[in-house]
């Protein structure tokens, strides 16, 4: 395992694990599968993995109180816990701290962020005291480093910057939003205030890593043995500014291939650099929606719909055509895209905005070619 030392002289893992998509028993995601996640905590930490990433809501509220058992056996010391802040889950943050203290049974939290921060709450965020309350948290040693986790404009993260000293912060960073969105603007911000980068979301929420058959191509004549995953892995690996790279992965098979990738990263040389860029082009003529199935939508949704899902089936019937929607005409009436009922509470919440009601209206009208099938 590759280690980068951060600014206070800690050797932090240059791959850590996201506890947002460990593996779940029967497709729910509130229900983790102790038995295998805890498989993956393990192989983790003997394979020198030391920065361990959860928040308050991920698994329905259920990440940090199996992260905290998980680690449990192992000396606090030899592990680096990061958590967040939610606004949005309960503004109440004395409440939701101490919460999160006693779900991880630890007495402190190494890498603490307000969550996912987006332009319609920054002055909200600001305003609220409770930046003042985790310095406090920080000053008492109840959190080592402090900094938050962003999905707004450019605009808003300098604001953020000029509000308060931060220790880190964490991006969406990977190459496709490098070239088709503001991820590189992004960085070089924060590389210009000197401020250490916490990768998410490097593989695209898989997009990276399931590439359509003309992209992937691209870099499978290349190097045939290498994964999709691991070319966007060193794609991230090769910007100084990035101090840990998060990976949720939800099975060994994912966690194995990120361990080779980082056992022995290689710098990409220029003439692969352009062969990722080529790949790029061709993925996002193809990607009508970006979306990383982060499922901070679901939760929020009062139709219970599986937004992820239906946005994936949606980006196949852009690419290939509505016949390619049929499939999921074996979901319950109440549970297509005709049941959305456009509230707008999935885009309030979505970290990129998606407006994802008008994408769902569109889904309706192509369905309606199945419904006498």
């Amino acid at each position: 395992m590759k280690y980068k030392t951060y600014k206070n002289g800690q050797k932090l893992s240059c791959l850590g694990m996201g506890n947002m998509r460990l593996p779940v028993i029967n497709k729910d995601d509130s229900q983790i599968d102790f038995a295998k996640a805890k498989a993956m905590i393990d192989r983790c930490m003997e394979s020198g993995i030391n920065y361990y990433d959860t928040a308050f809501i991920y698994h329905g509220g259920k990440s940090e109180e199996f992260l905290g058992k998980a680690l449990a056996e192992y000396p606090r010391e030899s592990f680096c816990v990061a958590d967040k802040f939610n606004m949005l889950a309960n503004p109440d943050y004395k409440a939701q701290f101490a919460e999160q203290l006693t779900r991880l049974q630890m007495d402190y939290i190494d890498f603490y962020l307000l969550h996912g921060v987006q332009d319609a709450f920054v002055e909200g965020i600001l305003q609220s005291g409770c930046i003042e309350y985790f310095d406090e948290m920080k000053k008492q040693v109840k959190i080592r480093a402090f900094g938050f986790s962003y999905h707004g404009s450019p605009a808003m993260l300098h604001k953020m910057l000029e509000a308060h000293s931060w220790d880190f912060v964490q991006i969406q960073l990977n190459y496709y939003d490098w070239y088709f969105g503001d991820a590189k603007e992004l960085y070089e911000i924060l590389e210009q205030a000197n401020i250490p980068v916490m990768v998410m979301e490097p593989v695209h929420g898989g997009l990276l890593a399931n590439l359509t058959e003309k992209a992937a191509g691209v870099l499978k004549k290349a190097a045939p043995e290498q994964s999709l995953a691991s070319w966007a892995m060193r794609w991230v690996m090769d910007l100084e500014n990035v101090q840990v790279v998060l990976s949720g992965m939800s099975d060994l098979s994912q966690l194995e291939d990120n361990l080779d990738t980082f056992g022995e990263i290689r710098p990409l040389t220029a003439e692969e650099q352009e062969l990722i860029k080529t790949a790029a082009v061709i993925q996002h003529e193809a990607v009508a929606v970006a979306c990383t199935a982060c499922r901070y939508c679901c939760p929020n949704c009062p139709q219970g719909l599986d937004i992820p899902v239906l946005l994936k089936a949606y980006n196949e019937a852009k690419i290939g055509g509505a016949w390619r929607l049929s499939g999921l005409m074996v979901l319950p009436k109440d549970k297509l895209p005709s049941a959305c009922v456009g509230c707008g509470a999935c885009t309030e919440h979505c970290p990129q905005s998606f407006e994802i009601p008008r994408y769902m209206d569109e889904m309706k009208e192509m369905l309606k070619q199945f419904e006498n099938q």
